[in-house]
């Protein structure tokens, strides 16, 4: 696998097809801050870091609306990728959906929003597009 970031949010974008309410993901830092990231914004339910000894899993619980049961996440997109990084500066920070949507971003002070990082005047590597 080369991209492993894109295999999460697949796995995510499947599993809400599905209507699944658990998904399992193969563990990493960088999944798990995106996880964090993800749960704190409101994307989905829950989410817990079970440790295997090896690499360990993240275990998401999906988020639905009550009455409709549509999944809260409409569409997840990489943006960077291995073969075309996307890199944008502190005055360049896309805006996802007109600030209804985030990005998350790589950035020298960790994995943060968009929003965070107009906040913290710094640019980084765009990893994906939530809304």
């Amino acid at each position: 696998m080369t991209d492993p970031i894109a295999d999460y949010l697949t796995r995510i974008r499947n599993a809400l097809l599905a209507k699944h309410k658990i998904v399992e993901i193969p563990a990493s830092n960088l999944k798990k801050d995106i996880t964090k990231i993800l749960y704190e914004k409101g994307y989905v339910l829950n989410y817990k870091f079970e440790d295997d000894g090896v690499q360990g899993t993240i275990k998401i619980a999906l988020k639905y609306h009550p009455e409709t049961k549509q999944p809260v996440i409409k569409s997840l997109r990489r943006v960077s990728r291995p073969g075309l990084r996307q890199y944008k500066g502190k005055d360049d920070l896309p805006r996802v959906l007109n600030g209804l949507g985030i990005a998350i971003m790589s950035t020298s002070q960790g994995v943060i929003s968009d929003k965070e990082a107009r906040k913290k005047s710094i640019g980084g590597e765009v990893l994906c597009y939530v809304y």
